[in-house]
């Protein structure tokens, strides 16, 4: 069964990876991605543009569908190598997620909204899939299953 998930990060990390076809999360943690699965729908919300910024984009980034394959080190350098999975990444438009709030399962009706954001993934319905999909104008096939 197809599952779907909102991933955090900032827009700036968001367009790098969707540049290049790729998802990371949680500071490259393999952990978290373990639970995606190939053909689960991604999207990502950014609260910034640039990590450490407080510019309050609060904005969808980029919507997907995780490809096959399993999590995998990337090369940041310095060091630095990520956990990884590759996504086929949907033409859409960044889009403000406040319009959104009262009608996203996530968020309606709560105004702590933003705390489950703070786990950096986590599962939301077919329903918000859809409707952020949709306001996104993603240019991709959207399975309500």
């Amino acid at each position: 069964m197809r599952a779907y998930w909102i991933a955090v990060a900032s827009a700036e990390h968001v367009r790098r990876g969707r540049q290049v076809g790729f998802m990371q999360v949680n500071h490259g943690k393999a952990a978290p991605l373990r639970r995606v699965r190939p053909g689960d729908g991604i999207v990502y919300y950014s609260p910034t543009t640039i990590f450490g910024e407080k510019d309050g984009l609060q904005a969808f980034t980029a919507i997907g569908t995780v490809r096959e394959g399993e999590p995998y080190q990337g090369d940041m350098g310095g060091g630095f190598t990520p956990f990884r999975r590759d996504v086929e990444w949907a033409k859409a438009e960044e889009t403000p997620i406040k319009p959104l709030l009262d009608r996203l399962d996530f968020s309606a009706g709560k105004s702590n909204w933003g705390y489950q954001l703070r786990f950096g993934l986590f599962p939301i319905s077919a329903h918000d899939f859809s409707l952020i999909a949709e306001a996104m104008g993603a240019k991709m096939a959207v399975s309500a299953n």
